[in-house]
């Protein structure tokens, strides 16, 4: 049986008022403050016995040096999926960041923006997955010899970011060899996605190798090693010394175990992988991320797509104690301008 089914209305009615009074004050609340923002002519020894109810159902929590309550990842966790009223982003604000991520062309500009419009809207951590290049467009390939048969290949995207490959050439080309192939390439796969290109080249190899030229063989051959390297993904995020200004946040060895989570990345990043694969806005309260550094925190996330293709994830990190009403639709409505604006740099 969950939570929401042990409790009565009632009872579900003073869990969202205690939680919105603790985001809103910090501080344990008690039964007589609870009574007078609950509305509800209740007796002193009702309102307690419903605290208690709360309590047993593992909801509320009594901290040691108080006689209040504050909520559980539980009551938070039912607080989200049942008693939450979403406050929506106005149009100011929209306007406002669709006017900060317009204009530039550049992925990482854009993930950063968004990265610190997260951060500045919450006064929070904000983190931006980096999508991969697998659906940016190549605008132009050129190898360069290195030394031996070490091979340098620049790749030139559409918006203008240049990725730097080393390979194996498996044999020494001259510059005219490298030359004619890179050209071979840019007249056949310019324009083209990435992944497209990959997977062409793969096919072409696969059918036509008996037909092909020397020139077509080894500039294909070369292409498929540079383009095939495995992509490390990596985010954004900005505003960590925010989380500096949430007392249940701010001891010493907590927040220097968030500091060193942000830096090692490892297990954030696979936390933002996992969200990307999932629907829509994705919430892991307290310990339901399973990484210990992040047990006092909330991770809020949503896709990012373009052209309907999941191309990342972005969102913050923050107390459990933050204003999820207006928290998720910050985060929802970031992550449809940062699509949009990816693909109009396309």
């Amino acid at each position: 049986m969950t939570p929401n089914q042990e409790i009565t209305e009632r009872a579900q009615h003073f869990l969202k008022v205690l939680i919105e009074r603790y985001i809103r004050d910090g501080q344990p609340v008690g039964s007589k403050t609870l009574a007078k923002d609950a509305g509800m002519d209740l007796s002193p020894a009702t309102i307690r016995n419903v605290m208690s109810d709360l309590e047993r159902a593992g909801l509320i929590a009594s901290p040691h040096t108080s006689a209040g309550r504050v909520p559980t990842a539980s009551g938070y966790r039912l607080f989200v999926d049942s008693l939450i009223s979403l406050q929506p982003v106005n149009r100011e604000e929209i306007t406002r960041l669709r006017g900060e991520l317009v204009g530039d062309t550049v992925t990482g500009h854009l993930v950063e923006s968004a990265s610190k419009l997260l951060s500045g809207m919450t006064h929070m951590a904000g983190v931006v997955l980096i999508p991969g290049h697998s659906n940016v467009h190549i605008r132009e390939l050129q190898f360069v010899a290195l030394s031996e048969t070490r091979i340098l290949a620049v790749i030139v995207t559409h918006q203008g970011e240049v990725l730097n490959r080393i390979i194996d050439g498996k044999r020494i080309y001259s510059r005219a060899e490298l030359e004619q192939a890179s050209n071979f390439i840019n007249r056949h796969y310019a324009g083209m996605e990435l992944q497209a290109i990959k997977d062409r080249i793969v096919r072409e190899m696969g059918t036509h190798r008996e037909d092909m030229d020397k020139l077509m063989s080894q500039a294909l051959t070369i292409a498929d090693q540079a383009l095939q390297g495995d992509e490390q993904q990596d985010f954004v995020v900005t505003g960590q010394t925010n989380l500096m200004d949430f007392d249940e946040l701010a001891h010493m060895d907590r927040i220097r175990k968030l500091f060193d989570a942000f830096s090692e990345k490892q297990e954030i990043l696979h936390l933002l992988e996992r969200c990307s694969k999932a629907d829509g806005v994705q919430l892991y309260i307290g310990e339901e991320s399973g990484y210990g550094p992040l047990e006092k925190c909330s991770v809020v996330t949503a896709p990012y797509e373009v052209e309907s293709k999941v191309v990342g994830v972005l969102g913050v990190i923050g107390p459990t104690r933050m204003a999820y009403e207006r928290v998720i639709p910050i985060v929802d409505v970031t992550a449809k301008l940062l699509g949009t604006a990816l693909k109009s740099s396309l």
